[in-house]
């Protein structure tokens, strides 16, 4: 293995959040008005479009307050002329079709915590062949995982073909169609899945993926373009949620970002997607392949969502070692509106060559990028973040009892340096599953904002009060002691990461949170008069 004396880490920075403050819980909902305003988590744009096509239907999720049971949030979306369509068990709230009156009336009920739209989810882009297998040191894991057994890895995406048994064999223990608009449809439409899955389990001879002995389980929400609703996902979640234990689920892969952009205070899929990390899922999410130069703001779930392992995607430049490689141009990175940088790692996802039904949207739409039957080459960061959840199912199979924090500080300290790269476009570093696999202890990323969750769910109005507080979230709460344990450095995570600036009410202005970051093409509505 890389030599491992190498600084990984550099910094992890959240800046001041001047947020208003959640509503505090409450238990089942009932009718009344809220006195002020709207709930916080309803969207100015999303407003008025309401208040100007109050006859106009709108597909949108509704959350109630911690307590308030899904069944309570659509009994109050019946109280109009609203239709509740799925009530979701990973977040308390429902997905529904509400006239614009409706909404405007729901959204000042006390007990609704948000109201956003059903957005579409679609694939988080997919546009050499085999260096990447030796630049994140996958191609040992086999042999380091010699007689262990890697847990099942989930992966929400279009499906996967079953029919590839060169590729999957019998480890497709699962397969469930979620997808609302061809719920009746099998197997893989669009191919992105089976891509997916290939690069993270496939056990081909010419094109295996990173732990190819892994099980696995195909939520299918895509059709074939590709193309989910966020309620589609979030049923994804409560699938997994309730299937883990059957199955052995340790892995959710989501390589897709939501076309709307939010907030992880009040996004329903990045509450749902939390739920999976607090109950021992880890979640690997593609951060998006809508980069620009000097970097971008990370808006969309779930990549936005700090708790989960968010994936950029790199270019090898045609070598197997890290030293040169670059992050793809189109590979999104920056932070989040919350605050948080993102990705906080990456891996190569620029011509991979993976696994495909050849009759698929993809296939068929590119055949020059068709290697041989059955296989063609494609990138984005959807391939890198398959690469990532291969190697966190490495991790635990070789340390079952880890937790998803742990799972996540293990590919983080192991990553290789990235020396090509200037400022956090790879996040810490690139994806070593080999390095990562073979430590014996592992740090916790997520030690800061661990402190704000309790009973399983992360406490939004305790961490808004911490960040907007002088003294209550300061260096000291990330300090080089915390990671002492793990190798790194004084010089690795000082207190200068976390300078008394960063915290600063002019590190979060209200230009950085504008009207203009909420179009109103993100929040149409489905109908009218």
């Amino acid at each position: 293995m890389r030599d491992n004396n190498r600084r990984a880490w550099k910094r992890w920075r959240v800046l001041a959040l001047a947020a208003a403050v959640s509503l505090p819980l409450c238990g089942a909902a009932v009718a009344g008005t809220r006195s002020n305003a709207p709930a916080p988590g309803f969207p100015a744009s999303l407003a008025t479009a309401a208040s100007a096509n109050p006859s106009a239907s709108f597909d949108v999720i509704v959350r109630g307050l911690p307590g308030d049971r899904s069944a309570a949030i659509a009994a109050l979306v019946r109280q109009g002329s609203g239709n509740p369509k799925r009530q979701f068990s990973s977040i308390d709230g429902v997905s529904a079709t509400l006239s614009g009156a409706d909404l405007l009336r729901l959204a000042r009920n006390p007990h609704v915590s948000s109201i956003v739209p059903d957005a579409p989810v679609s694939s988080a882009g997919i546009e050499e062949s085999g260096l990447w297998r030796a630049a994140t040191e996958s191609d040992q894991v086999p042999s380091l995982l010699a007689g262990a057994t890697p847990p099942a890895i989930a992966v929400v995406d279009s499906g996967i073909d079953t029919s590839k048994t060169g590729d999957f064999g019998a480890r497709i223990v699962a397969s469930v169609n979620l997808n609302s608009g061809s719920p009746g449809a099998i197997g893989d439409d669009q191919g992105h899945g089976t891509m997916v899955a290939g690069i993270a389990a496939g056990a081909s001879d010419a094109h295996p993926g990173v732990t190819p002995t892994a099980p696995i389980v195909s939520i299918r929400t895509a059709d074939a373009n590709g193309a989910s609703h966020m309620s589609d996902v979030i049923a994804a979640v409560d699938w997994i949620l309730q299937n883990k234990a059957a199955y052995n689920i340790r892995v959710a892969n989501f390589s897709m970002v939501t076309n709307a952009q939010s907030s992880f205070l009040t996004d329903p899929l990045d509450a749902a997607v939390e739920k999976l990390w607090f109950n021992g899922v880890v979640v690997v999410a593609a951060v998006g392949n809508y980069g620009q130069p000097g970097g971008v703001k990370i808006l969309s779930s779930p990549g936005n969502e700090p708790f989960v392992i968010s994936v950029g995607a790199l270019d090898t430049n045609g070598t197997a070692a890290p030293s040169d490689d670059f992050a793809a141009p189109w590979s999104a990175y920056g932070h989040t509106g919350d605050g948080f940088a993102k990705p906080e790692i990456s891996a190569p996802g620029r011509w991979i060559v993976a696994p495909v039904p050849m009759g698929s949207t993809l296939a068929t739409g590119a055949p020059d990028r068709v290697v041989e039957p059955g296989y063609m080459w494609m990138s984005g960061t959807s391939l890198a973040a398959s690469v990532v959840s291969g190697s966190a199912a490495a991790v635990l199979a070789a340390h079952p009892d880890w937790t998803p924090d742990q799972v996540k500080g293990a590919l983080m300290v192991s990553a290789s340096a990235l020396p090509a790269i200037s400022g956090w476009a790879g996040g810490v570093g690139e994806v070593d599953a080999a390095r990562a696999l073979g430590r014996q202890s592992a740090p916790n990323p997520n030690a800061g904002l661990d402190s704000f969750v309790s009973n399983g769910a992360f406490n939004s109005s305790a961490w808004q009060l911490a960040v907007q507080s002088p003294t209550g979230w300061s260096a000291t709460d990330w300090s080089a002691t915390g990671w002492s344990a793990a190798g790194w450095s004084a010089t690795d995570w000082s207190a200068t990461d976390w300078s008394a600036t960063d915290w600063s009410a002019t590190g979060w202005s209200a230009t950085d949170w504008s009207a203009t970051d909420w179009g109103a093409t993100d929040w149409s509505a489905t109908g009218g008069p």
